[in-house]
């Protein structure tokens, strides 16, 4: 079973959620939270799988409380979904370096949410459901000059090739195709990677891929 809690101040978009996520035999609400220091207190007692967590609360907004919550050893494994009412909001980006998961917009249809929250509990999720290359082309171009590729030293060439083609927006599926390897092969070159660089998921690697100079599209105009 799928544990779930809902950190947004509107009760009527966690009533939404609850009565779709309920209605699933293999996911559950386990509480809810109407601010980011209620959201905390909820997520260190209940220990959720997966939090949904509105950007914009009051008392603690959503990337403070995804900051804390990441940050917490002991919460290592519960993963963070941003919510926002955008598919770039200008605090996504920061979310992501925060250690979010991913995020969804709100009105994301309920196949597509569900689809989010089972995959991010298997380690397989992207950075947004729909939207994934939309927001790394925004990344890229909102991002620094790169930092050295230090970081990847211990990473094989064919580990490098995978990270790149994370970097780039693609699936498991989509890179077992591009390097003419089984989908179970690709997943674990990606889970190998993620391993060796120390990200604790699939969108830290591809924050690390763009910070790490290793993914470099549209690079300063």
């Amino acid at each position: 079973m799928i544990r779930v809690a809902l950190a947004d101040d509107q009760s009527l978009v966690r009533a939404g959620f609850k009565a779709l996520l309920d209605a699933q035999p293999d996911i559950e609400v386990a509480g809810e939270a109407a601010d980011g220091e209620e959201a905390l207190r909820t997520v260190r007692e209940l220990r959720p799988d997966v939090v949904l967590m509105d950007i914009r609360m009051p008392v603690l907004d959503g990337l403070a409380a995804t900051r804390r919550i990441t940050e917490d050893a002991t919460l290592k494994d519960v993963k963070v979904v941003m919510l926002t009412t955008f598919e770039l909001d200008e605090y996504v980006f920061e979310a992501i370096r925060s250690g979010a998961s991913g995020f969804l917009v709100k009105d994301t249809e309920p196949d597509e949410l569900l689809r989010a929250v089972r995959a991010v509990v298997a380690g397989d999720a992207l950075l947004s459901p729909g939207v994934t290359r939309r927001l790394i082309a925004e990344f890229a171009a909102r991002s620094k000059e790169p930092a050295a590729a230090d970081a990847l030293a211990e990473l094989t060439e064919r580990e490098r090739e995978v990270m790149a083609l994370v970097g780039i927006g693609l699936s498991n599926e989509e890179i077992a195709r591009r390097l003419v390897v089984s989908p179970l092969t690709a997943k674990t070159h990606v889970s190998r990677t993620m391993v060796k660089l120390g990200a604790r998921d699939r969108a830290q690697l591809v924050v690390l891929a763009y910070e790490s100079g290793l993914v470099r599209p549209g690079w300063l105009g």
